[in-house]
């Protein structure tokens, strides 16, 4: 794997220190497994698009000298910020921060996973994606009898319920019209133990999908039942709005649990996915607020009382799959929680998900319920305006955040201060580089004196310089290399530099090995073999970087290439004659301190 290489010998005989493969990655971690989209495929997909057209069909732009410039549509701005680079293939927003390729872009402005939007783009290129191990996604199209079957369910829920006095009579206690039943398609399972079964499994196979869709369980004598049963069904719906899972309320007391969920299956993860984003993105196109209530009738409540921008999470915690798929939606999330214990652990649990989607031009805020109310009652007891006023008064993140860290803190003391700062430095750097976690670190240091501290990814990866000062030449090689990656296609392994101890030349050696192993390769497409790592955000801010027209890329990437590998040198010196003054440096050790100094004095 060319960016995940072994260690290597350098000039002195040790392994040079290699970054072992981060998990998450979505293409580039495992590329043995198969069902995962190939790396060569990924790099000729972004060489066989133009960013500009992607981008153009959907945001209207303006040719600006070498780049086009636009209105960010991933933030409000009257004066245009957003920049993409054919030459780069890479966007960036100067405004909000927001950056990538042509299929970062897809992922934010369409609200696409990786592979959707790997797929969508390829379509548009007229080509077919390649998976490892000579594999399709035969696994998505066996699904689609799946779909069908739960579409299936659905309907003859929402047929149950209209039969049904007993769930008719429900919804008009809760107050549901017949709009807002027939946007949630809400059904009713009625009594008995095979009313789905039978009117779905009319053969083996669907019998076999059914239960793989999670929506028959198994008794003891391997007997097959309906999971729900005398539920009101809450269908939960993907991005396309196709039935993946339900949900199911009991309305007698006797029985539990009160909700219940499909399992885990091939289609629904519920780590992953939330109640009605689907109808919130069908009544705002352009969504600009979400809030995020704990139950299906607290975000049905919310939608039917004028407020079609709730959503619920699916009775687990909030997840950092949640917090990013949140965030791609709408730049504001509110979390609603109730005021107690319970609903406070949770809200701290949404913060810590949120934190690392947290880049510039997102916020989050936190709102707590009075005792005794839900969203659902609270909006019915106050109205929409009562409701509104109550999330403008929400508590921003950043309030949130150093407030309950120091709840049981004495800050007057110094050791409270220092426990306060010890507290809050791990999650702000959590938070990915940009203004808004600058700003974190200032309010740490006007709270408790002490300032945040370089404990970041993205500082180890390459450190940043002052002002006055220039930049580190691990930084100033990365900045070339991610303008113009061919400067380093005549590399040769071993690399001289690769034994420099200093922060970010394990990230630079991955970057030349990409390269390498990859001929042709835009910035757009180098930043993506980085997609979820924590260098990424950090990559992308130095591909940003606009060097002056007339600087010789090549002659000052092997400028520092070759000031980094005198520092190899100086750093061996210093190695061997701290050695030689303890007697420990053998015959072989002093002749090559003798020859790397005859080296220095020949000017290396």
């Amino acid at each position: 794997m060319p960016h995940t290489a072994p260690a290597r010998k350098g000039n002195n005989g040790h392994a040079a220190p290699v970054m072992p493969p981060l998990a998450g990655a979505p293409w580039h971690a495992m590329q043995s497994m198969p069902g995962l989209i190939s790396e060569r495929f990924i790099s000729e997909l972004l060489a066989r698009v133009d960013i500009v057209d992607v981008v153009e069909r959907r945001v209207p732009m303006k040719k600006a000298g070498h780049e086009w410039t636009a209105c960010c549509p991933f933030h409000n701005e009257r004066t245009p910020s957003f920049t993409v680079s054919p030459q780069k293939q890479f966007y960036h927003c100067f405004g909000c921060g927001a950056h990538g390729s042509a299929i970062g872009f897809l992922m934010e402005y369409e609200h696409l996973e990786f592979q959707d939007a790997v797929e969508e783009l390829a379509q548009s290129a007229g080509l077919t994606v390649e998976y490892e191990g000579g594999r399709d996604r035969a696994p998505r199209r066996d699904l689609t009898d799946h779909f069908t079957l739960l579409d299936q369910a659905a309907s003859w829920y929402q047929k149950q319920l209209q039969d049904s006095d007993t769930a008719q009579d429900y919804c008009r206690q809760r107050g549901l019209d017949a709009d807002i039943i027939e946007r949630f398609r809400i059904g009713w399972a009625p009594p008995g133990w095979d009313g789905l079964r039978a009117q779905l499994g009319t053969s083996g196979e669907h019998l076999k999908q059914l239960e793989q869709a999670g929506m028959l369980s198994t008794g003891q004598r391997g007997k097959t039942y309906d999971r729900f049963r005398e539920r009101v069904m809450f269908p939960i719906m993907d991005r396309r709005g196709r039935v993946i899972a339900f949900g199911g309320r009991v309305l007698s007391s006797e029985q539990s649990p009160k909700y219940l969920n499909s399992p885990e299956t091939p289609l629904f993860h519920k780590g992953r996915e939330l109640f009605g984003l689907w109808q919130a993105r069908q009544a705002n196109s352009k969504l600009e607020r979400l809030i995020v209530v704990e139950g299906y009738m607290d975000a049905i409540a919310l939608h039917q009382a004028g407020l079609p921008i709730a959503v619920a999470t699916l009775g687990t915690a909030t997840t950092p799959e949640h917090a990013e798929r949140l965030f791609r939606s709408a730049p504001s999330v509110v979390f609603c929680f109730d005021g107690d214990r319970a609903g406070r652990a949770a809200a701290w649990k949404a913060l810590e998900a949120s934190l690392p989607s947290l880049r510039d031009g997102r916020q989050a805020n936190f709102l707590f319920l009075p005792d005794g109310e839900d969203p659902d009652s609270l909006v019915r007891a106050e109205g929409l305006d009562g409701f509104n006023a109550r999330m403008a008064q929400a508590t921003p993140l950043s309030d949130y955040l150093f407030d309950n860290v120091a709840a049981d803190i004495d800050t007057h003391s110094l050791d409270g201060r220092a426990r306060l700062a010890e507290q809050a430095r791990p999650l702000i750097a959590r938070l990915p580089d940009g203004a808004f976690r600058e700003l974190m670190g200032q309010e740490l240091e006007k709270r408790t004196g002490a300032a945040l501290g370089r404990s970041a990814p993205a500082a180890r990866a390459a450190p940043r310089h002052n002002h006055g000062q220039s930049p580190s030449l691990v930084r100033q090689a990365v900045t070339v290399l991610l303008t113009q990656p061919s400067v380093a296609d005549d590399l040769q392994a071993p690399y001289p530099f690769a034994d420099l101890d200093k922060p970010g030349v394990p990230l630079l050696v991955q970057m030349v090995d990409v390269v390498r192993a990859h001929p042709g390769l835009s910035t757009a497409a180098l930043l993506e073999h980085f997609r979820d790592r924590p260098e990424h955000g950090f990559l992308a801010k130095l591909a940003a970087t606009s060097l002056p027209a007339n600087l010789d890329l090549n002659h000052e990437f092997h400028g520092a290439l070759t000031q980094m590998q005198r520092q190899v040198g100086e750093q061996r010196i210093g190695a061997l004659l701290a050695r030689q003054s303890t007697g420990g440096l053998d015959e072989a050790g002093k002749a090559e301190l003798r020859e790397l100094l005859r080296a220095k004095a020949g000017g290396w």
